[in-house]
């Protein structure tokens, strides 16, 4: 099965492509030329997975899915939530991120969060989505140099490592991202037969 992963974050195509296993054939918007900015207008984190996949399926006419993944946490009511990615700004720095959390945080003692993704699929013509969730805590420093967006802050539940410090196959053993694929992941093998 071809599917369209509507990313331009290599990092994440990675992720899916080792989630997702061999019976699909996991295509990337580099795959169809698509050099665009996507849509992410949606003040929610399920309406922004639904606006991507939308969009890409207007245009290229191919089963596809999007990802949309907020880090929400528990002392900011939420927040930085669906304005994870531009939360300092719209540069998308990731260390900009981090460091406007972490100086929200200095004085809290509660540092409860949680990873949240939503995968939206259309496959078929019809709508699907899929939920992960990874609670954990915010450090109080960056730790370790893997992975990408919040995770050098993020140390998730049960863990003694921040996200930054695991390699790619501890961090799809736990991660948000990782719970949602899986579940996709599924539903698609139960269309594959």
């Amino acid at each position: 099965m071809d599917l369209l992963f509507a990313t331009s974050n290599k990092n994440k195509v990675i992720e899916m492509r080792t989630l997702l296993g061999p019976g699909v054939r996991l295509l990337s918007l580099e795959d169809v030329g698509c050099q665009e900015e996507i849509p992410e207008t949606s003040d929610t984190i399920e309406g922004n997975a639904l606006q991507k996949v939308r969009y890409i399926i207007q245009k290229y006419h191919i089963d596809c899915f999007a990802d949309d993944t907020g880090m929400e946490v528990d002392v900011l009511d939420g927040r930085p939530g669906v304005f994870s990615a531009r939360y300092a700004g719209d540069s998308r720095d990731a260390n900009k991120n981090m460091d406007k959390v972490l100086g929200e945080l200095s004085t809290q003692e509660n540092r409860g969060a949680q990873f949240r993704t939503i995968l939206a699929l259309i496959l078929g013509g019809k709508e699907f989505s899929f939920e992960g969730i990874m609670r954990g805590t915010i450090l109080y420093e960056k730790r370790g140099n893997s992975g990408f967006g919040y995770d050098p802050i993020f140390q998730p539940q049960g863990f003694s490592r921040s996200f930054a410090e695991m390699n790619l196959t501890e961090k799809n053993g736990t991660s948000h991202r990782a719970a949602a694929a899986l579940k996709m992941a599924e539903f698609l093998n139960s269309r594959l037969g």
